[in-house]
């Protein structure tokens, strides 16, 4: 069995693909809005780039929590270092899962202010509450590791 890998990356590895597929959809509605805005000669808002970076956050959360399992890794019992990687793998799982929505109602949000140029507030409401459950499922996954 290998010792002192945490759950093998899988966490962080999981969370930043999710990041990685919703900036992409976001910043692909972005460069789209702001296409549609320079076509019309009309401003093209600057504040979409908000939108297109909010899913980078959960490969953080990946992050963080693939070094808290790390930790407890290294003084746990052998027996427990499966029971890591799972909780590795399907928090990451999650977290990507949340950032891939978050990327595509940053999307929707990107198009609706673009045309607009109203409610980037409760945009941002909307991605926040995505967002959470990233957060809940880092501190949740913290809360169930094995305490040495």
């Amino acid at each position: 069995m290998v010792e002192g890998f945490g759950d093998m990356n899988f966490s962080l590895v999981f969370a930043a693909i999710g990041s990685a597929f919703g900036t992409g959809i976001a910043g692909m509605a972005a460069v789209g809005a702001w296409k549609k805005a320079f076509s019309q000669n009309k401003a093209a808002p600057f504040t979409l780039i908000a939108f297109v970076g909010a899913p980078l956050t959960q490969t953080l959360y990946g992050m963080i929590l693939r070094d808290k399992i790390i930790q407890a890794n290294l003084p746990a019992d052998p027996q427990t270092y499966r029971y890591l990687m799972i909780i590795g793998a399907v928090a990451g799982i999650a977290m990507g899962v949340s950032a891939y929505m978050q990327g595509k109602a940053a999307a929707r949000a990107s198009d609706a202010l673009a045309e607009t140029g109203k409610g980037f507030g409760q945009y941002i409401m909307v991605l926040g509450v995505i967002e959470t459950v990233a957060l809940f499922v880092m501190a949740f996954c913290m809360m169930a590791l094995p305490k040495g």
